[in-house]
C-alpha cells in the first residue's frame, strides 16, 4: 500500500471526495464513518460548520434492534434513523459523503435505507 498504510489511502482518497462534495444550507452533506464494529452519519452544513443531526449503532433509540444482526443490516438501521431525523428537521435533499470508503456493503446499506426513508440524493 505504500507509505502510511490503508488509512492514510482513506484519508487522500476522503480529500478528493471532498474537493467535489460541499454541504450547503438548502442541501447539507450525509458524511459517513465506519469503524471495525459501528458506523456513523452525520448531515452536516459546510457552510455554518454545523452538525444538523446524527445517528450511529451506539444510538439509544436502535440499541435494542442492532443487537446481533450482520454489520450491513446494522448499517441500515442507521440509515433510515439519520433519514428519519434529517426529515423532521426538514431536510429531505443531501449530498453523499462516503468517507473515501467503496461505494460497497455498509456504506451502500446505510445509503439505501437513507433512499428509501425518504431522502433524496
Amino acid at each position: 500500500m505504500g507509505k502510511g498504510g490503508p488509512r492514510v489511502a482513506r484519508y487522500r482518497r476522503h480529500a478528493r471526495v471532498r474537493a467535489k462534495v460541499e454541504g450547503t444550507t438548502p442541501r447539507p452533506r450525509l458524511c459517513v464513518f465506519r469503524s471495525l464494529n459501528h458506523i456513523y452519519a452525520q448531515v452536516i452544513d459546510d457552510l455554518k460548520g454545523h452538525t444538523l443531526t446524527a445517528a450511529s449503532t451506539l444510538d439509544s433509540e436502535i440499541k435494542d434492534e442492532v443487537a446481533g444482526k450482520v454489520k450491513t443490516a446494522k448499517a441500515e438501521l442507521v440509515g433510515s434513523l439519520v433519514a428519519k431525523r434529517a426529515l423532521s428537521k426538514g431536510v429531505n435533499q443531501v449530498v453523499f459523503d462516503r468517507g473515501g470508503y467503496k461505494y460497497h456493503g455498509r456504506v451502500k446499506a446505510l445509503a439505501e435505507a437513507a433512499r428509501q426513508a425518504g431522502l433524496k440524493f
